[in-house]
């Protein structure tokens, strides 16, 4: 039985959960997967309703219990995070970034694909040159929030933000994106493990990736082609080549910003899935999974959302956790669900992906039915 937590979040979220799970029962009834769902109400409505002040964190957004709790299922699928009436950082930080620390999800998975019928803003690029995945080191660097600030409010204001980079962080991450270039190589891509970093200026934490990266792909990983890119000649390439890259591997913060470009050329945040990793099954963990768009509190209720990217979400939970735990039907309706997107999306060519002339429950029909076909 593959158990997931639900948190639908707020916005469009559990709008878009709700098509995520309607694939995921005909994915289910096409292969034979067997799950079930139970939904935790972890929201910035609930936030506020238990009393939490909109302008600094000051109650719990999910409780150590719930983590707890969370740790017994096989995946979690979040909707969205973001309140209007709640300042920016509260419900990211108290949700987001305390789940990835506290369940030590410590990779980011984020496919960069450009599908049949979706418009890129770059010209003359088709969807076999945009098709890479970046995996992005999810629980170190500047977001460990090492620093502080000094005479604040002052002339003399001084603030510190601290980059960190362990070995042992560094190494796993490494270690899981050459494992998946291999994997991707006997799919028919390139293997190609290319590292992002700025070590001519960050010669620190720039030093430990890439002398870990050229020691572990020597020692262990003979059969991958290696190369490294600057942070900003990453960004250049991504707008101008990006047929160049197979599998990138990046630090925390420099994946943040490269992956929402990626997002951008491979049509939009509407399309665009992730997941919050921990690939040790050993672990008393549970990895999570979301599509990378806001709550857009302005649309919520009006079924207007794009559900693709997390209906592509719902293909990544069952694909990535069913490789995680060796469990192949949940790998096959994963694969289904990603399959019927590829298949629903020609029909929406020239629109933007973001507003499409369907509303969320028919796109979410639409994929649904292909899968059923």
């Amino acid at each position: 039985m593959f158990k997931i937590a639900i948190i639908g979040g707020d916005g469009t979220g559990p709008e878009v959960v709700k098509e995520g799970l309607k694939t995921i029962t005909a994915a289910s009834e096409a292969t034979g997967l067997q799950f079930c769902t139970e939904t935790f109400d972890v929201s910035g409505s609930r936030y506020l309703a238990n009393g939490g002040d909109p302008t600094a964190a000051s109650i719990p957004v999910i409780t150590d219990e719930e983590i707890d709790a969370l740790r017994a299922f096989d995946a979690i699928y979040l909707g969205a995070v973001g309140h209007p009436d709640i300042a920016p950082g509260i419900l990211e930080q108290g949700l987001l970034l305390k789940l990835r620390f506290r369940l030590d999800q410590y990779i980011n998975l984020r496919p960069v694909k450009l599908l049949e019928g979706v418009h890129t803003p770059l010209a003359d690029k088709k969807p076999h040159n945009i098709d890479f995945i970046v995996i992005r080191e999810n629980t170190e660097d500047l977001y460990c929030g090492k620093g502080g600030v000094m005479r604040q409010g002052t002339d003399h204001e001084i603030s510190t933000q601290s980059m960190v980079a362990t070995r042992f962080g560094v190494e796993r991450c490494l270690r899981y994106a050459f494992d998946v270039t291999r994997r991707r190589k006997t799919e028919g891509y390139p293997g190609r493990l290319t590292l992002v970093h700025k070590t001519n200026v960050l010669t620190h934490c720039g030093g430990t990736w890439y002398r870990a990266f050229n020691e572990i792909g020597e020692a262990d990983y003979p059969d991958i082609e290696r190369d490294y890119n600057h942070v900003d000649a990453c960004c250049m390439y991504m707008a101008t080549r990006p047929e160049m890259y197979d599998t990138i591997v990046v630090p925390n913060m420099f994946g943040d910003i490269i992956t929402d470009l990626g997002a951008a050329i491979a049509g939009g945040m509407g399309m665009a899935a992730s997941g919050n990793l921990n690939p040790d099954s050993t672990a008393n963990s549970v990895s999570m999974y979301e599509p990378v768009h806001g709550s857009a509190p302005d649309i919520a209720g009006q079924n207007k959302a794009n559900p693709m990217a997390a209906i592509l979400s719902a293909a990544m939970m069952l694909t990535e956790t069913g490789r995680i735990l060796g469990d192949k039907t949940s790998i096959d309706a994963g694969k289904k669900i990603e399959s019927a997107v590829i298949q629903t999306c020609p029909r929406f060519a020239g629109q933007r992906m973001d507003r499409l002339s369907a509303s969320t429950s028919e796109i979410g029909d639409l994929i649904a039915g292909k899968i059923a076909e």
